[in-house]
C-alpha cells in the first residue's frame, strides 16, 4: 500500500476487518491506548479505529489523536509523498486534520515501507492464549 509499517497499533485487538472493494478497515481494541511516537508528540488510539486505505494514503481516519504541547488534535488523513520508487524511505509522510492543519515528517523516522499488514489473533483449541497470529496483506 506504500505506507510505513506500524502506523496503527495492533496490540490487544478484539476484532478487525477489511472490505477489499472499498478499502474500509476497522480495528476494535480492548482499551484506549496512548503511545509516544516522537519526543514531543503523544499518539492516542481509541478503542475503535476506522479508515479507508488507498495506495500511499489513509483517509477518513477516526479514533486517532495526536497531542503536541497541551492540545489534542484528531488526525483524519495520512499520506506518503515518496519522490521515487526505491525501497529506501526518502520521501515524507504527512498527517492532516479536519481543520486543514498538517505536519510532515521524513519517512526515515518510520523505518521502511513494506506491505501493510494487520495482525489477527487466532483461536487455537478454543483458547485465545499464546502468540499465534495471522497476517492479512492489504
Amino acid at each position: 500500500m506504500g505506507l510505513p509499517d506500524c502506523l496503527l497499533t495492533v496490540l490487544d485487538l478484539d476484532e478487525c476487518g477489511y472490505v477489499k472493494e472499498t478499502g474500509f478497515v476497522w480495528l476494535r481494541h480492548k482499551k484506549k491506548r496512548e503511545y509516544y511516537k516522537f519526543e514531543d508528540t503523544v499518539i492516542s488510539y481509541d478503542a475503535v479505529i476506522t479508515a479507508y486505505f488507498q495506495p500511499n494514503k489513509i483517509r477518513n481516519l477516526t479514533g486517532v489523536k495526536a497531542r503536541e504541547f497541551l492540545i489534542w488534535i484528531n488526525l483524519t488523513e495520512i499520506c506518503v509523498e515518496d519522490g521515487d520508487d526505491s525501497p529506501s524511505p526518502s520521501g515524507f509522510i504527512t498527517f492532516k486534520t479536519l481543520a486543514g492543519l498538517s505536519k510532515s515528517f521524513p519517512l526515515s523516522l518510520f523505518g521502511g515501507i513494506g506491505a501493510q499488514t494487520l495482525v489477527f489473533r487466532e483461536e487455537v483449541d478454543g483458547s485465545k492464549e499464546g502468540n499465534w497470529c495471522k497476517k492479512l496483506k492489504l
